[in-house]
């Protein structure tokens, strides 16, 4: 549930417009691309207005496509986040569609969406049930799985690693937009874009087309960076500057959002925050686990409100 703090702001901003969001400036934008098209930055001139590109933000992750499945190469923090990040999702999605968390395949009938899936190593695992130890088999989650991703980069090396397994190869993997999608009709029981709304041009938008290819009461889940002090040392200055976690000016912290700002963003686009919670880093073991505090990372899973 949320923590007692962010309730409290929540209580204050109720009634209160959404004031001073820090948004990365708009860029000009290019019709969604169907899943056999490559998305460009030379294509700039048919902007469309209700896309929420930003090609700076494609062109960074673009230059590092190949490194997805490096575990110690600029992903090296989503690798090393993705079983709590995934402890998250399967818990509340379980509870949420009533699923047995014990099931080897609870998602068995249900349609996912990864929104920005990388090269897909978040994908793979909603097909994968978490283990204690690395070397047993993974039992497979039995969720249709959809990843979507502008980079046409990304994409290849996604359906490269999906089809070296005959079970991840049924990953229906596409570089599109969330607003092609739409446009196709497409619907799904949860969406879910992590670490993606902070390299978006316009958040807002972005929640909307997130929220229409959710099917009534069904999930959408986000994950992002608080726009906090204490994000800016850990995020930018240790991961980027430091500790060399990630690129330098992989993240503005100007882009991103606070968890008042995400859940009346995402209240405005038809979508109920439920649940929130923090990761919080381990130095010692180097590992992630679900917190309270969410003053830096911060995970948000939400309902879609039947009208």
């Amino acid at each position: 549930m949320f923590p007692k703090l962010l309730m409290r702001q929540l209580r204050f901003l109720r009634n209160r417009p959404l004031l001073n969001l820090r948004f990365l400036s708009d860029t000009s934008t290019t019709p969604s691309q169907s899943c056999n098209s490559t998305i460009t930055p030379n294509k700039l001139h048919n902007h469309s207005p209700s896309s929420s590109l930003n090609y700076l933000e494609l062109a960074k992750f673009s230059a590092i496509a190949d490194t997805w499945w490096d575990s110690q190469g600029p992903f090296k923090p989503l690798h090393a986040m993705n079983p709590t990040r995934l402890a998250f999702i399967r818990s509340t999605l379980c509870r949420h569609f009533r699923k047995d968390p014990y099931s080897a395949r609870p998602f068995e009938g249900l349609s996912f969406v990864d929104v920005g899936c990388g090269g897909g190593i978040l994908s793979e695992l909603f097909l994968s049930s978490i283990t204690i130890s690395p070397m047993k088999p993974l039992a497979r989650m039995g969720a249709t799985v959809t990843g979507i991703d502008a980079v046409e980069n990304n994409v290849k090396i996604a359906r490269v690693h999906a089809d070296l397994d005959p079970e991840t190869s049924t990953i229906e993997y596409c570089c599109t937009t969330a607003e092609k999608l739409l446009e196709e009709q497409r619907k799904f029981d949860a969406v879910i874009a992590l670490e993606v709304i902070e390299h978006v041009a316009d958040p807002a938008e972005f929640c909307k087309s997130l929220a229409s290819l959710t099917v009534p009461n069904g999930a959408t889940v986000i994950s992002t960076i608080n726009r906090s002090i204490r994000a800016y040392a850990a995020a930018i200055v240790a991961a980027e500057y430091i500790l060399h976690w990630l690129p330098k000016g992989t993240h503005q912290w100007s882009s991103f959002l606070t968890p008042e700002e995400l859940v009346l963003i995402l209240k405005r686009a038809s979508i109920n925050v439920k649940q929130m919670a923090g990761f919080e880093y381990n130095p010692l073991t180097g590992r992630w686990s679900l917190s309270d505090d969410i003053s830096v990372n911060f995970i948000a899973f939400g309902t879609k409100i039947p009208r």
